[in-house]
């Protein structure tokens, strides 16, 4: 290779040989094995691990925290910059080179940044350069643990939605655009997709999925890896390690928790649909996924712990049934002490309170390290201090070879990822790149298609069907509507008329967000997290101006947001039209209400008519409702 010109300015260390441009990794002036891109990942891999103390490899099974500078929040990554002394700790002196982004920055700025640490890392005795990581980025209303504000990105609906669409070929485009945008800023892991499965309907991180049908988000999944990490035979130099999630069973919430609080530690299978969720991952595994991460949960009647620290889920399913050779990574903070506001909410649980040690909560930190390891983790994640696993492996509790084992693992993926030979971005590529019409039109048009009309407006008294607009409410540009929880200004735009008295409109157009109860505050995740009940009443928002909006315009349209499968039966006696959506823009909505063609989204998962029936079902059987309110795939071709 030659000299790249996004070098200029880095103070990058080379050496040339046989005309071409090498990185001085150890600063010897010498060219080692390692450092030679002609030469395989696995032999580079191979000649560094040799070079390595058992300290040095200790570091690489931590996946930490960039820490940055600046807000209340900083210690856990969200700030305006990487504090780079931090940086210097954690990648120089503790050789903890695999660290998750929390920043949320234009695109630039980002990527500078990201420049920056891996300078501090080029520093340290190999130079092994940073893994930057980061959960999805891409979507609307993300939540903390299981998103990132959007800041730059291209906007597409949820995973619900792209499942919704109903076209793989949306899925591997989503893909190939994270990888184009991630990677023009630093990052080169994606802690997605979720393979899991929405079984459980009140369960909080069904937004994360693709939807019920396990071939469907089998499909799904798949697409989105071959997308992501370049194709289907692994992830390429260029590409972005996928980390699917969570092996096996997190979809099947026993009722309806998340495994992120205590409370909502367990799975079940009362359906005994256990292959279905394993089903879900099929397609990864097919495409070689570059990771896996284990669920926090305890699957009932498994090792009775969670699954990070079961040898049956990780090495003898995970590794052994289903041939996984890549790298399994912890979700975060399983090994961490937990006390009694982590337990009970009491006192209310802090970031420094957060532990999911699930089913081994009586062991000491040193324990945890050793049983997961022997478990078959790789590298735990949220993890930076590598003190538990030096005394782990001083007791005798950690072999050497099991450490050389995901070690290697660990640098296999970096060599992949074409890390060693350049970690440094184009700044302004960055911003050209997420600055691309070409992929925000691509996100708009998933948005579109991931639309879905579950109530059609009957025909308007006197008009003939066959002259009717052919749209999602039977509206057309220069209809006047009443707006509820919606900014006038896309609507506006569209070409519709913003009303305030009801008699004066064609259509009443009122948002409405799926409901949930705050059930759990005293629990950090528990009161971000939507849980509880899903059933539409009065106080709900949006519900009670749907009531007093409902039959005084022509047509009432209901926009209903849904992160979890609600309860859609009341809203059916006061709206015309009901659209779902699953995380799209106002201004697509107004095109909806306009456009020549109806939405095509499909349901991605059965809608219930009650509350009786979510209690009733199996928490974890695909398609467990036997009369849905809408079933799966709603409205049928």
């Amino acid at each position: 290779m030659s000299r790249p010109a996004h070098w200029e300015g880095l103070d990058v260390a080379t050496l040339t040989v046989d005309g071409l441009t090498f990185r001085d990794l150890d600063h010897d002036g010498v060219l080692a094995p390692y450092e030679d891109h002609r030469l395989d990942a696995a032999v580079r891999a191979d000649d560094l691990l040799a070079r390595m103390t058992t300290d040095e490899k200790l570091g690489l099974l931590l996946h930490g925290t960039a820490i940055a500078v600046g807000g209340a929040l900083a210690g856990i990554g969200r700030g305006d910059a990487y504090d780079l002394e931090a940086a210097h700790r954690l990648v120089v002196e503790r050789g903890v080179n695999s660290l998750i982004s929390r920043l949320s920055l234009p695109p630039a700025v980002l990527a500078a940044q990201s420049n920056a640490v891996q300078r501090v890392a080029a520093a340290g005795r190999h130079g092994i350069p940073v893994t930057f990581s980061t959960d999805p980025r891409s979507h609307l209303g993300s939540v903390f643990g299981a998103g990132v504000d959007v800041s730059g990105f291209s906007v597409w609906p949820g995973p619900l939605g792209l499942g919704a669409a109903g076209d793989l070929d949306v899925v591997r485009h989503f893909g190939r655009t994270l990888r184009a945008e991630y990677r023009a800023v630093g990052f080169h892991m994606a802690l997605s997709p979720q393979a899991d499965l929405v079984t459980s309907p009140r369960w909080p991180r069904a937004d994360g999925c693709f939807g019920e049908d396990p071939a469907w988000v089998r499909a799904c999944v798949g697409a989105y890896v071959e997308g992501i990490q370049g194709g289907r035979r692994g992830v390429v130099a260029d590409g972005v390690a996928a980390v699917v999630k969570h092996w096996v069973g997190y979809g099947a919430s026993e009722d309806g928790f998340d495994g992120h609080n205590h409370y909502g530690r367990y799975s079940a299978f009362p359906g005994g649909a256990l292959d279905a969720h394993v089903e879900a991952f099929g397609d990864a595994f097919a495409f070689a996924v570059a990771g896996v991460m284990p669920t926090y949960n305890i699957l009932r009647g498994v090792d009775e712990v969670a699954a990070g620290f079961s040898r049956t889920i990780v090495t003898e399913w995970l590794r052994a049934r289903h041939g996984f050779g890549g790298l399994v990574v912890s979700d975060w903070a399983i090994a961490r002490d937990m006390n009694e506001s982590a337990r009970t909410g009491e006192p209310p649980q802090g970031p420094a309170q957060i532990a999911m040690p699930w089913g081994v909560e009586h062991l000491s930190r040193v324990e945890k390290i050793a049983l997961g390891l022997a478990a078959g983790i790789d590298q735990f994640g949220g993890e930076d201090d590598p003190g538990a696993l030096r005394e782990a492996f001083a007791a005798g509790l950690v072999p050497i070879e099991r450490i050389d084992d995901a070690a290697r693992r660990v640098l296999l993926l970096k060599f992949r990822l074409g890390l060693f030979d350049d970690p440094f971005v184009d700044v302004e590529e960055a911003a050209r790149t997420l600055g691309d019409r070409g992929r925000r039109v691509a996100g708009l048009d998933a948005q579109r298609r991931s639309l879905v009309r579950v109530l059609s407006p009957e025909p308007f008294v006197g008009e003939s069907p066959e002259n009717l607009p052919r749209t999602a409410s039977a509206l057309v540009r220069g209809s006047a509507v009443v707006l509820h929880g919606f900014d006038p200004a896309p609507f506006v735009a569209t070409g519709l008329r913003v009303v305030t008295d009801p008699a004066e409109a064609d259509a009443a157009v009122v948002h409405l967000p799926a409901p949930f109860e705050t059930l759990h505050p005293g629990h950090f995740f528990g009161r971000m997290q939507h849980e509880g009940d899903l059933s539409f009443r009065p106080g709900h928002e949006g519900f009670d101006a749907l009531r007093a909006l409902s039959g005084r315009t022509p047509n009432t349209v209901a926009v209903v947001t849904l992160d979890r499968p609600a309860i859609l039966t009341p809203l059916q006696e006061l709206a015309t039209t009901i659209l779902v959506e699953f995380g799209v823009e106002p201004a697509v909505i107004a095109e909806a209400l306009v456009a020549d063609t109806p939405p095509t989204g499909r349901l991605p998962f059965q809608l219930p008519r009650s509350m009786d029936a979510v209690l009733a079902r199996p928490c974890d059987l695909p398609l467990g409702d036997p009369d849905p309110l809408y079933p799966l795939g709603w409205p049928s071709p």
